[in-house]
């Protein structure tokens, strides 16, 4: 347990520290980050951080049971800011706002093509191109992965804002 614990830290350190100042070749200039600040997009973040190494399960809606994708955005969402969300990916989909890749700041929601099928998969956007989602049985547990590996750049389908504002 402090193992993780101290993974954690090390993950919200490195997400409030800002971008490189200058893009990697071939690469185009963006502004920095914004490191993460107090409110509900953080606390929604923090929450899912926290549950980074849960168990997969298809089909699971709790961190007791295990998680698959949808059921553990949904379970966050549910947890941090009173939302309930559908059950599915695709319907997740329906939600929110539609936002450019270039507009993502920690709390939206990512969506990629991994069932040869539009939306059948969704994560939590972090920052620094980073995500959290319960990847597959497969990988066995909920993770962070970068938008930049290749696996998930080819499958990226949209991304999604949901308003905490009001809640």
């Amino acid at each position: 347990m402090a193992a993780k614990s101290h993974a954690l830290v090390l993950i919200l350190c490195t997400l409030a520290l800002p971008c490189r100042a200058e893009p990697a070749q071939g690469e185009a200039s963006r502004s920095q980050e914004p490191a993460l600040m107090a409110g509900p997009t953080t606390d929604l973040t923090l929450y899912a951080l926290s549950l980074n190494g849960t168990a997969y399960r298809y089909g699971g809606s709790d961190p007791e049971g295990g998680l698959d994708c949808s059921g553990f955005v949904g379970h966050v969402f549910r947890e941090v800011a009173g939302i309930d969300l559908p059950r599915s990916a695709q319907a997740i989909a329906q939600l929110g706002r539609k936002i450019g890749i270039s507009e993502l700041k920690p709390g939206d929601l990512v969506f990629f093509n991994t069932l040869r099928r539009a939306f059948s998969h969704v994560g939590i956007y972090l920052g620094n191109q980073q995500f959290i989602h319960a990847t597959s049985s497969r990988t066995g547990e909920v993770l962070i992965s970068s938008l930049r590996e290749a696996y998930w750049a080819r499958r990226f389908d949209g991304a999604r804002r949901i308003d905490l504002a009001g809640q």
